[in-house]
């Protein structure tokens, strides 16, 4: 029997194709968002701003505010917002290489991965860490939306994490779609919710500002210290993986081109590493109205949004409105975020699961995975002790996202050893690239035992430092020793028609797959190892014999 029946079988065909046929509603949207593969300028129908938009209303997570009330807490506010711009600067740097390949490429994080040090296997250790990311935040969020629960309907939290978690599932089936909608109509409203509290209180109560900016923490010194900061910022740098989810969006940005590269630009790196500002903004807020509970009620509820929000709305409000406003508040911005994390979240799991196993099963699966995973954590209080995982979180996930902006920005375009261009097809690629993957287990293995205090407390501060400091040094140093030449395992896909059109975009050229049938831009098809024809990036990773796939170059 030929390969061609039974490849078709595991490979699904393009959504407005589905729809003619009549097919299932649930398979169809699973290929919606294109997982596993580039997103054809065909369904790249949203302006820039849209795009933009979009992507900033995945960042409305509550999260922030008590990372930074739980940094300001222990270590003063001066530490606190040092911490937090540490961690926004590297943040920002990294960040803006990804995006800008994610926007002008149209392809993930995972498969900016791939071509940018990792390899084809390489990579599914990254899109592990990449949907770790997704469930722990998914938690984090859902465990605040139950807090707002029990506090405003008197939920149990058991009850609350489960509404939380299930809430999502109907949003997120209709990826981008739907995403679209529901970020540009809520942010508006979820912008006034969280920005109007704060300015009421250092408008009537000059006060609030004193006592936050000369605020010591629990050590009660007050002074701004070295270790301190570090240890804040390394809980910051957790959120260093949100880029990726970022890129989950940019990836539809419309061409750049001569009449758009304005408003294409600015939506690049107003939605890509830009994020950081508004969430530095919020970590910042989130200790101002730490400090204001403190100085209300006590401690004991400072970290908590809905309770922060709470006391915030109380001031400016009757006190019959406060908590439905707070819970709103709450309920928009767990939304907001977790269709975000289930969405991101299931695109890595897909892209791990069909590379290993050379099998399909398609997103929704991965969905109810991720959910499973968020719901186990809710259930075990991690909101309890939030700081120690996103401390130990993000070691690995500076080391990851530190590697990739290293090998785009140096390896790229200095040492000029990586292809310029990202390439993520199977067959085009060597299974694992050592430059990436040696960096990134050793920065993330040296970092976390330092975490851990392994090499001595004086270092333990220092370990997200040590993991962004041997990523950056590693990459390059390893793209020199192989000389660049574990990047391509072949430089022609077997293609005359150019990848690129002439403003440098991925080609809008179709081609049909002789496997599944379907059309495919240029860019996400090779030739075939035994038909004189093209098989689409999804036929040759679920290719389980390799009939299909190009041979090495001699």
């Amino acid at each position: 029997m030929s390969a061609e029946p039974r490849l078709a079988e595991v490979a699904e065909p393009e959504p407005a194709q589905e729809a003619a046929r009549g097919t299932d509603q649930a398979v169809m949207e699973t290929l919606e968002d294109y997982t596993l593969r580039f997103a054809p300028r065909s369904y790249r129908r949203w302006t820039p701003m849209v795009v933009a938009t979009t992507a900033l209303g995945g960042i409305a997570y509550m999260a922030d505010f008590s990372i930074g009330a739980g940094i300001g807490l222990a270590h003063g506010t001066g530490n606190a917002l040092l911490a937090i711009a540490v961690a926004a600067v590297v943040i920002f740097v990294t960040g803006f290489p990804l995006a800008y390949y994610g926007a002008r490429y149209n392809i993930d994080l995972d498969l900016i991965t791939r071509g940018s040090g990792f390899g084809y296997f390489g990579s599914v250790l990254t899109s592990v860490i990449f949907a770790s990311f997704t469930f722990i935040f998914f938690a984090l969020e859902g465990s605040i939306m139950a807090q707002g629960l029990k506090l405003g309907l008197g939920l149990p939290l058991w009850l609350g994490y489960l509404v939380s978690t299930l809430m999502v599932i109907p949003l997120v089936i209709y990826g981008m779609t739907a995403l679209s909608k529901l970020q540009v109509w809520t942010t508006p409203v979820w912008l006034l919710l969280m920005v109007g509290p704060l300015v009421y209180l250092v408008a009537t109560d000059p006060g609030t500002v004193d006592r936050f900016l000369a605020y010591a923490g629990t050590d009660g010194e007050g002074g701004v210290n070295t270790a301190s900061v570090l240890l804040g910022a390394g809980v910051c740098l957790s959120l260093i993986a949100q880029i990726g989810e970022q890129i989950d969006y940019l990836r539809f940005m419309p061409p750049k081109t001569e009449a758009n590269k304005r408003s294409w630009w600015t939506a690049v790196v107003m939605a890509g590493p830009g994020w950081v500002v508004l969430g530095a903004l919020k970590q910042a807020i989130g200790v101002f109205l730490a400090v204001y509970i403190i100085a209300e009620v006590g401690a004991s509820a400072a970290p908590e949004p809905i309770q922060q929000f709470k006391h915030a709305f109380d001031a400016m409000m009757p006190s019959w409105i406060v908590l439905p406003m707070a819970v709103a508040l709450v309920v928009i911005s767990q939304i907001k975020i977790n269709v975000t994390n289930a969405y991101s979240g299931s695109l890595a799991w897909t892209n791990s699961f069909t590379r290993v196993t050379k099998r399909y099963p398609g997103r929704m699966v991965f969905v109810l995975v991720n959910l499973g995973f968020a719901l186990a954590l809710m259930e075990a209080d991690m909101f309890s002790f939030l700081n120690g995982i996103l401390g130990f979180y993000s070691n690995c996930a500076i080391a990851w996202v530190v590697t990739v902006a290293t090998d785009i920005g140096i390896n790229k375009y200095v040492l000029k050893l990586s292809p310029h261009a990202p390439e993520f097809r199977r067959g085009m690629l060597y299974a694992v690239n050592p430059v990436g993957v040696v960096s990134f287990v050793a920065a993330s293995g040296l970092s976390i035992a330092m975490y851990f205090h392994a090499l001595g407390d004086t270092l333990q501060p220092y370990s997200p430092v040590a993991a962004a400091v041997i990523s950056f040094v590693l990459t390059p140093l390893m793209a020199v020793v192989t000389k660049g030449r574990y990047y391509l395992r072949r430089s022609d896909d077997g293609i005359a028609e150019p990848l690129w059109d002439d403003d440098g975009n991925p080609s809008a050229v179709a081609y049909e797959c002789h496997v599944c049938r379907q059309q495919f831009e240029r860019p996400d098809v090779t030739a075939c190892l035994t038909h004189d024809a093209v098989v689409c990036s999804l036929c040759l990773s679920t290719d389980k014999v390799g009939d299909h796939v190009l041979p090495a170059e001699v």
